[in-house]
């Protein structure tokens, strides 16, 4: 299946190994800077066939890929992904959030069914050995009723890390805290506790990076549809380096914790129905990644292969995509106004908050 890569920054690696797992015919890359793509291909040992645009367009002409994956400044993703979609018919992997705005991912979603494409959301910590064993619980109902559940994200970023990317941290073309560095916890919140949701309040702030636009703390509760509630607390402020990505679930006749760097250690396993042994499953579902993004790249691409080979939806589509950026722009609009935002949430965009902080 032919590949090709559309944004070399700091995601990219880990879109690059998962293609090669997987077999793909990486065909191209495209970046704005020559240079990113100069470090992957000397980096990840490309083939000299793998040609390099700083025009996606002419790339997608020139090279009619099958799947693209788009991981390029979050502003950019819903642009793109139309444009690949009619203009090259491919299949996509859109990196989180899928966009900005509801509006467009309405678009990205339309433009997929009109065309008959698979577009995948790439909330890649769902194929984490331990979430996956949670969402098994969850789906034979070993919880019983869910009470709540909770979702912290304690990480840290510096001036460096954004002076990195000037669109880091901005309105237009980013977010805060909650919209990028959390937006995966808040993607597996929802969708464990049932997904549906009547209302949310939120709180934000910007405590300590004043040279960014968004927020730094983000803190949420959630009121599901099924009765159940849902706390989201999300900084970037932590010093002096990330502390965990914590993911609680308390039910009727069950608890679990998972933790560790990214959600990928099961801290605490127990139910009443006694299915199977804490300790074993503790440690059988215990990983180590090196980094925050974990190992669900490869098995995410894996499954959109598959999709696209046997025409069903992806695990993650563009749907699922969707939810996790609509709870996180209610969060948004809740803090802004101060009052309590009801579901579905209406026509809403990271734009609308800008100078929020000013």
């Amino acid at each position: 299946m032919k590949y090709a890569l559309i944004g070399c920054g700091r995601i990219s690696p880990n879109h690059i190994v998962a293609a090669q797992k997987n077999g793909l015919d990486i065909v191209a890359i495209c970046d704005l800077e020559e240079r990113n793509m100069k470090d992957k291909i000397l980096k990840f040992k490309l083939p000299a066939s793998v040609h390099c645009y700083t025009d996606y367009k002419e790339m997608m002409e020139k090279e009619k890929p099958e799947l693209v994956a788009i991981a390029t400044e979050s502003g950019k993703h819903a642009q793109i992904a139309i444009d690949c979609m009619e203009l090259g018919h491919a299949n996509l992997i859109i990196e989180k959030p899928i966009a900005l705005s509801l509006a467009d991912a309405d678009r990205i979603i339309a433009t997929a069914n009109k065309e008959n494409l698979k577009v995948c959301a790439c909330h890649q910590n769902r194929f984490n050995k331990s979430i996956q064993k949670i969402r098994e619980a969850v789906e034979m109902e070993r919880f019983g009723r869910m009470f709540h559940g909770t979702a912290h994200i304690r990480w840290a970023r510096d001036y460096e890390y954004y002076s990195r990317a000037k669109w880091r941290g901005t309105w237009e073309q980013d977010g805060g805290a909650l919209m990028n560095q959390c937006i995966h916890n808040i993607d597996l919140l929802r969708w464990m506790m049932g997904d549906e949701i009547d209302c949310v309040m939120g709180m934000t702030d910007r405590l300590k990076h004043d040279y960014i636009e968004a927020e730094d703390l983000g803190i949420a509760l959630i009121k599901f549809k099924n009765g159940a509630y849902g706390i989201i607390e999300g900084t970037t402020n932590v010093y002096p380096a990330n502390l965990e990505e914590t993911l609680y679930l308390f039910g009727e006749k069950g608890t679990v914790k998972a933790g560790g760097s990214s959600v990928n250690v099961i801290e605490e396993w127990r139910f009443s129905d006694a299915l199977d042994n804490s300790a074993e499953v503790k440690a059988q579902f215990h990983e180590n990644p090196p980094n925050v993004y974990g190992y669900g790249h490869t098995p995410l691409y894996a499954d959109v292969v598959d999709a696209i080979q046997n025409d069903r939806k992806p695990y993650v589509d563009a749907e699922a995509g969707k939810r996790a950026l609509e709870l996180v722009l209610a969060i948004y609009q809740s803090a802004y106004t101060g009052s309590t935002v009801r579901f579905p949430l209406q026509e809403c965009a990271t734009i609308d908050f800008k100078g929020r902080f000013s």
